[in-house]
C-alpha cells in the first residue's frame, strides 16, 4: 500500500512538472506558467496584433516626415534628411532605456504597457498640433500648396510630440519582441520550433502593419491631408494598447534580473584586483555555487569558456577569499560566480559582430529619406494617378513577406538537406552574412537608377518635383533589394540576439538590433554632412542639393555600396572568430551549429 501511494506521488509530480514549463517562465500570478493555460501561439498571434497595429501608428509618422519638413515646416532636403535620420536614430537609443528597465526592474509586460501609453500620447499631441497650428492655411502641405511660417512654440510642440513617440516605440520595440518570444518554451521541442518561427512572423506583422501606412496612410499624407493620417495614427496604436491588455492574463513571465550594470562593475573591478595573480589552468578551480544560486535570479547557468581570460580573475578564489568565506563573509566586488563573469563575455563577444551591422543600417536608413527625395524628382504620374514617392516602400514590405516565405518553405529546407551532419539551415551569423550582400546589390541598383533618372532629368527645373521622364518604378529593384536584405539580416539579427545574450539580458540582446539602427541613422546623417561640406567646395551643388537634378545622389549611393564591401570583409573575420554561449542543460553541439559562420 505504501508502494503504491509513492507511485502515485511520483506520477503527479512528474505530471505536474509537465504541465508546467521548463525554462523558469512565471504567470500573472507570480506561480509556475501551466503550459496548456499560458503562452503559445494564444498570446504570440495577440503579441503579433499589437505589433502590426503599432508599427501601421508609427510608420504613418515616420514613413513620410521628410516631405512634412520640407513641405509643411519650409526645410531643405539635406536639413530634412538629417532632421529624419536624428529623429529614428533617437527612437532606437529610447530602446536601451526599455530594455534595461525591462531587464533590471519592471519586467517585459510592464515596461511595454507603459511605453505604449507614452506612445499614444505623442500622437495624440502631434495630431492636435498638425491641426491646430501647423496645417495653415487649410490643406497646405501638399505638392502644390505652401504652408505658413509657424511661431517657435508650434515647432516646439511639433518636435516635443515627435520625441514623444520616439520615447514611447523605442522603449516598447525591443521588449515586445522579446516578450513574444518568451511565450515559447525553448526546452519544449514543438515550442522551441515555435519561438524560431515566431520572430519571422514579427518581423512580417512589423512590415505588414507598415503597408497600410506606405500606402492608404502615404497617400492621404503627400495629398495634405496629413492631421488625418495623424489621427488614424493615433487610433491604431490605442488599438494596439487595449489589445495588449486584453491578453494580460495569458501571457508568460520572466522575472526581472536586477541592475546588470553592477553585475558587470563587480565582474571588472574584482578581475582588476587580482590583475597579477597567476591563474591556474583548470577552469573547476574557479568560484562557483551549487544549485540554483550558480544562476542569477534563478536564470539558467552559463559554463566557463576559455576567452578573455583576464576577466576569470574576478572567479579566481584567493587565500583572502578563503578567509572571508571561513567568516561567512562574500563580498561580491572582489569574487563573482563564473556564470556572472560569462554574462560579461557573452556581451563582449557580441559587440564586435553588433559593431559590423551599423553600416547595414545606414544602406537601410536610406530608404525613408533620400530613396523618397530620389522618386519624387522621377516621373510619378501613371494611368492619370500619381504614385506618392514614400509608397515604393510597399515593394519593400512585399519582398519581405515573398522572401520570408521563401527562406522558411525553400531555402532553409534545402540548405538542411544539403547539410551532412547536421538537419539545421543556415545560421543566424551566415544569414546577416548574405543580408550584406544584397545589400551592397540594392545601393548599385540605386546608383545605375540614379544615373538614368539624371540622363532624362530637366536640370533647369525650379519645382523639380517629378522633372524627370524616368518612370517611379524603376525604383523597385532597390527596394525588392532591401526588403530581401532584411529578411537575411534583420530577423536573423533577432533570432541571434535573443539566443547568445544571458537570459537576464534577453531585452537587452533586442535593443542591440534596434540601436544598431539608431547609429546607422546617426552615421548616415554624418556621411551626408561630410559629403555635402566636400562636394560643395569651390561653388559646386553638391551631389545632394535642394534640386537633385544638379547633384549627383548616384555617387552617394555608390559610396555606400564601397563601405558596405569593407564592411562585409570585417563581419565575415568577426564572424569567424565568435563563439557562442553555453548554457547549462542544452546541447552544445546545436547551440554551437547556430552561432557558428563556418558550419556548411
Amino acid at each position: 500500500m505504501a508502494c503504491s501511494e509513492v507511485c502515485k506521488e511520483v506520477e503527479l509530480k512528474e505530471e505536474q512538472e509537465e504541465a508546467c514549463t521548463k525554462d523558469g517562465t512565471i504567470d500573472w500570478h507570480g506561480q509556475p506558467a501551466i503550459k496548456a493555460k499560458s503562452g503559445q501561439w494564444t498570446a504570440g498571434i495577440i503579441i503579433l496584433l499589437n505589433q502590426g497595429l503599432a508599427t501601421l501608428a508609427f510608420f504613418g509618422v515616420g514613413v513620410n516626415l521628410v516631405l512634412f519638413l520640407t513641405r509643411v515646416l519650409g526645410q531643405n532636403n539635406a536639413d530634412a534628411a538629417n532632421n529624419v535620420s536624428k529623429w529614428t536614430g533617437t527612437v532606437y537609443i529610447f530602446s536601451l532605456v526599455g530594455a534595461f528597465l525591462s531587464d533590471s526592474y519592471w519586467g517585459r509586460y510592464k515596461t511595454c504597457a507603459i511605453f505604449q501609453v507614452i506612445f499614444v500620447i505623442g500622437l495624440v499631441s502631434l495630431s492636435l498640433s498638425s491641426y491646430l497650428f501647423l496645417i495653415k492655411p487649410k490643406g497646405c502641405g501638399d505638392e502644390e500648396t505652401k504652408c505658413g511660417s509657424h511661431s517657435g512654440f508650434e515647432i516646439a510642440l511639433f518636435y516635443l510630440s515627435i520625441y514623444l513617440v520616439a520615447l514611447g516605440n523605442g522603449g516598447y520595440q525591443p521588449n515586445i519582441a522579446t516578450f513574444g518570444a518568451d511565450q515559447f518554451d525553448e526546452n519544449d521541442l514543438k515550442e522551441g520550433h515555435s519561438k524560431v518561427a515566431f520572430f519571422s512572423y514579427f518581423y512580417l506583422a512589423l512590415n505588414l502593419g507598415s503597408l497600410f501606412s506606405n500606402t492608404i496612410l502615404g497617400y492621404f499624407e503627400d495629398e495634405g491631408m496629413w492631421a488625418l493620417g495623424f489621427w488614424v495614427s493615433s487610433g491604431s496604436a490605442l488599438a494596439a494598447l487595449v489589445l495588449f491588455l486584453a491578453g494580460t492574463t495569458r501571457y508568460r513571465h520572466f522575472k526581472p534580473s536586477g541592475n546588470p550594470l553592477s553585475r558587470f562593475s563587480q565582474v571588472l573591478v574584482a578581475a582588476t584586483k587580482k590583475c597579477n595573480i597567476d591563474m591556474p589552468l583548470d577552469a573547476d578551480s574557479l568560484f562557483d555555487v551549487d544549485g540554483n544560486d550558480s544562476s542569477i535570479n534563478g536564470n539558467r547557468k552559463i559554463l566557463h569558456t576559455n576567452e578573455f581570460k583576464f576577466l576569470d580573475k574576478a572567479a579566481y578564489i584567493s587565500t583572502r577569499d578563503i578567509d572571508d568565506q571561513k567568516k561567512g563573509i562574500y563580498t561580491p566586488w572582489r569574487l563573482c560566480p563564473v556564470t556572472q563573469v560569462e554574462e560579461v563575455k557573452c556581451i563582449l563577444r557580441l559587440l564586435p559582430i553588433w559593431l559590423c551591422t551599423i553600416i547595414y543600417s545606414v544602406v537601410f536608413t536610406q530608404m525613408a529619406s533620400l530613396f523618397v527625395e530620389q522618386g519624387a524628382a522621377m516621373k510619378v504620374i501613371v494611368l492619370n494617378f500619381r504614385i506618392p514617392p514614400a509608397s515604393m516602400s510597399s515593394f519593400d514590405i512585399l519582398s519581405v513577406a515573398l522572401f520570408i516565405f521563401l527562406y522558411r518553405r525553400i531555402l532553409d529546407p534545402l540548405v538542411s538537406r544539403l547539410r551532412k551532419k547536421s538537419s539545421k539551415g543556415l545560421t543566424e551569423l551566415q544569414r546577416m552574412g548574405i543580408g550584406l550582400i544584397i545589400a551592397i546589390l540594392a545601393m548599385v541598383s540605386a546608383g545605375i537608377v540614379e544615373c538614368y533618372r539624371l540622363k532624362y532629368a530637366n536640370k533647369d527645373c525650379i519645382h523639380c518635383e517629378g522633372s524627370s521622364s524616368l518612370s517611379i518604378f524603376w525604383q523597385v529593384p532597390q527596394y525588392a533589394f532591401i526588403g530581401a536584405s532584411e529578411v537575411f539580416m534583420y530577423v536573423g539579427q533577432l533570432e541571434f540576439f535573443n539566443a547568445q545574450t544571458p537570459d537576464g539580458l534577453k531585452s537587452f540582446g533586442s535593443a542591440l538590433c534596434m540601436t544598431s539602427i539608431s547609429l546607422g541613422n546617426y552615421v548616415s546623417s554624418l556621411l551626408v554632412t561630410m559629403v555635402m561640406k566636400i562636394s560643395t567646395e569651390d561653388h559646386m551643388p553638391g551631389w545632394i542639393p535642394g534640386n537633385l537634378n544638379k547633384g549627383h545622389l548616384d555617387r552617394f549611393y555608390f559610396l555606400l555600396a564601397g563601405l558596405t564591401t569593407i564592411d562585409l570583409a570585417v563581419y565575415i573575420a568577426c564572424a569567424r572568430w565568435y563563439k557562442c554561449i553555453k548554457l547549462e542543460g542544452k546541447g552544445d553541439e546545436n547551440d554551437d551549429e547556430r552561432g557558428s559562420f563556418n558550419k556548411v
